[in-house]
């Protein structure tokens, strides 16, 4: 266990702030972290992972405890599927590529979704038609302050569009500490109908695609919308497409026929939240540093210097233009911690 003081964070969050934290404490085992949650009191921590989906507001007076477990390994196989149990401090996209060169299927439309594996489940990521739920089995995780250790089952998870229990019940109360996956080993149930999948595998004239292709058009379509956050600070899609009712999208409708949407049931209905900004005039709008993508509404960026408030204050400026447009609100995808 390695412990640092008033420690800068710039390099563990991909919008690149220059936040300090009081003490930085990097966790790489489960040893360190049943003894670093001994020394210290739950209120007083913030779990880092990836750094991925959050924006720091201010210099933080509190313990960061950076969850860097490493490790995987297959705990079970059958003739058709593998579980994988995989640490929460490996790198998300690595996963899949490591799952990819072993023919591994199920999260490859997930590849280049930045962040660690750990946090994967919190926000059951999702792209391009698959989400982490689909693959997942169970995550094992220790709670703060009992330290005990439980297995969330993926019923327990409670999964839902971006979220899970540990979003809402359990919030702030578990470290997840593993998470395992059941993947195809043949027969693998490719989705390619959303987004623009198949017309990059057309533009390649692949006819009958493997895990690879489809993970392959992913990251080419990935990186033509959106910034690599080691060159442009950004933490990927900011807020939630929102999901509204059938009767609030007929209004609108008549007013904005051209606008897309995504059926979800009988009674709702998917807006991309990249439109609604795009429509309000944000879409390449900057002040000072903190501006909106270029080519992509829905990511909010730095361009070098900008200040997590500023960020935040342009956030909640773009939510105030939608809701006076449209009359729906956005919800933040990024987790606001200050």
């Amino acid at each position: 266990m390695k412990v640092f003081r008033n420690y800068s964070l710039q390099q563990y969050n991909t919008f690149g702030l220059d936040i300090e934290a009081k003490q930085f404490v990097s966790i790489e085992n489960e040893d360190d972290l049943i003894q670093a949650l001994q020394q210290v009191y739950a209120s007083e921590i913030l779990i880092l992972g990836g750094g991925s989906n959050m924006l720091l507001t201010e210099n933080l007076e509190k313990t960061v405890l950076h969850v860097n477990l490493k490790g995987k390994k297959i705990i079970r196989e059958t003739e058709n599927e593998v579980f994988v149990e995989v640490c929460a401090g490996e790198n998300w996209h690595e996963f899949v590529l490591w799952c990819i060169q072993h023919n591994y299927g199920g999260i490859e439309n997930l590849a280049l979704i930045p962040g660690n594996v750990g946090t994967s489940p919190i926000q059951n990521i999702g792209a391009y038609g698959v989400e982490l739920k689909d693959t997942f089995v169970e995550c094992e995780a220790i709670h703060i302050q009992s330290l005990e250790h439980r297995v969330f089952t993926k019923a327990e998870c409670e999964f839902g569009y971006r979220n899970s229990i540990f979003k809402n019940k359990v919030k702030g109360q578990y470290i997840i500490t593993k998470v395992t996956f059941a993947l195809t080993k043949n027969k693998h149930k490719l989705k390619t109908s959303y987004g623009a999948i198949l017309s990059k595998l057309d533009e390649k004239n692949i006819a009958n695609p493997t895990i690879k292709d489809v993970a392959e058009a992913v990251i080419s379509i990935r990186q033509e919308k959106l910034p690599n956050p080691a060159e442009l600070g950004n933490s990927g899609s900011f807020f939630k497409n929102p999901i509204i009712s059938k009767d609030l999208f007929s209004a609108i409708q008549e007013k904005f026929p051209e606008i897309p949407s995504y059926k979800i049931d009988e009674d709702s209905i998917k807006i991309p939240a990249g439109w609604l900004i795009e429509e309000t005039g944000y879409k390449g709008f900057r002040k000072g540093d903190a501006g909106v993508h270029k080519k992509q509404a829905l990511v909010l960026v730095n361009y070098g210097n900008a200040t997590g408030e500023e960020i935040l204050a342009l956030a909640e400026e773009i939510q105030h233009a939608v809701k006076e447009k449209f009359g729906i609100s956005l919800e933040t995808e990024v987790n606001i911690i200050s």
